[in-house]
């Protein structure tokens, strides 16, 4: 039934883009004052309210089933709007982008394309994330033994394929550079660009094995200088940034590296990933306090991973003053397909996460 369904939505969608009746989007810019969201046309405050949509109920990435199964991308994308989201954020995974260093993948490109009318048709804003080395067993055997520069060039063409693809559309919210990137210690030399594993996937990965005796703030600020010019060859107008481990959160004091001056003067907004832990929501709410630096701020991963709905809902409301936007998760089943499995904690575990999303729209799109 689920098949069926998406197959029919999917060819409702054709006949309309066939038509011209594309769904109308607006550029979202900062405002005048930098420090929140707006539409261009309008100058309505904006504020980002949906998921990451970062893999299905099978643990499959995006390009695992975006080329053989895109009805139930259209049905996915479907969903999550009918839950109230204007956001979704997708995270494209290097090995599937650039077939080696000097040639990126015209397959994915042109799905990537496909998929940026799909957020069209739905008026759904997209942040796409890049760069992703997800699962360790893909990261392509050329690219690992790349030093730091050819990495970076690499990393670099990446981007401005995909900037290239994504420049005309107004449905493009932003371009997140990586997930979660970190850098070695001052005295360390690593030998994997891929740190620990979480549930059996990589999300988070070096810009450097070694300082050489450069500063933190030296290489990320070349990092992210030379990714942010490669987008801006194909794409002036669309918002970039990076989302980051709240190390603040584990480390009271610390300070941030990539939203630090001058290492975020190009990033347009800061992204941040808060998890709340039980009873430690004043904890979350104060470490938060650190990311507040006068740009839109916005909380792209947030779940009630270690705490329960009511705490992670006392983290969002304590927060709403310095956040523009709050992004949870939606892994390709609805609500009343997780309510009907039975004797599943993890299944009532999201099922209670997309009940409150849909419950907390109107007062969070209120605003």
């Amino acid at each position: 039934m689920k098949r069926r369904h998406a197959i029919l939505i999917a060819i409702s969608l054709a006949v309309a883009t066939l038509a011209g009746d594309a769904m109308p989007m607006t550029l979202v810019r900062p405002s005048e004052d930098g420090k929140h969201f707006v539409l261009a046309d309008s100058g309505q405050q904006f504020v980002a309210w949906g998921f990451n949509y970062d893999h299905d109920a099978d643990g499959r990435l995006l390009e695992d089933y975006w080329l053989g199964e895109w009805p139930t991308v259209v049905e996915d994308f479907n969903e999550m709007k009918a839950l109230g989201a204007n956001t979704v954020r997708i995270h494209l995974q290097t090995d599937q982008f650039m077939n080696g260093p000097n040639e990126p993948n015209a397959t994915s490109l042109r799905q990537l394309g496909r998929l940026v009318k799909l957020a069209e048709q739905t008026g759904l804003y997209l942040d796409v994330t890049g760069l992703g080395c997800y699962h360790k067993q893909d990261v392509p055997r050329w690219y690992d033994p790349l030093g730091e520069s050819a990495r970076w060039d690499v990393q670099a063409r990446f981007w401005e394929a995909v900037a290239q693809t994504c420049a005309g559309s107004d449905a493009i919210f932003c371009y997140d550079l990586m997930n979660e990137p970190i850098l070695p210690g001052a005295d360390k030399v690593e030998t994997d660009w891929l740190a620990g594993d979480f549930a059996g996937s990589h999300f988070v990965q070096r810009i450097a094995l070694d300082l050489a005796g450069r500063t933190r703030q030296e290489v990320a600020k070349a990092w992210v200088d030379k990714l942010v010019a490669a987008i801006r060859k194909h794409d002036n107008r669309h918002l970039v940034t990076v989302g980051v481990i709240p190390w603040a959160l584990t480390f009271p004091g610390a300070k941030p590296l990539f939203y630090s001056e001058p290492v975020g003067e190009k990033l347009d907004f800061v992204s941040v990933h808060f998890y709340p832990q039980r009873d430690e929501v004043d904890k979350a709410l104060t470490a938060l306090k650190v990311y507040e630096i006068g740009k839109p701020l916005v909380i792209e991963e947030t779940f009630a991973l270690s705490c329960g709905i009511q705490e992670l809902n006392a983290f969002i409301d304590g927060s709403r003053p310095a956040a523009d936007g709050y992004l949870g998760f939606y892994w390709g089943k609805t609500l009343d397909q997780y309510r009907q499995t039975r004797d599943d904690i993890a299944a009532a575990i999201v099922a209670d996460w997309l009940d409150y999303f849909r419950t907390k729209t109107p007062e969070i799109l209120d605003r």
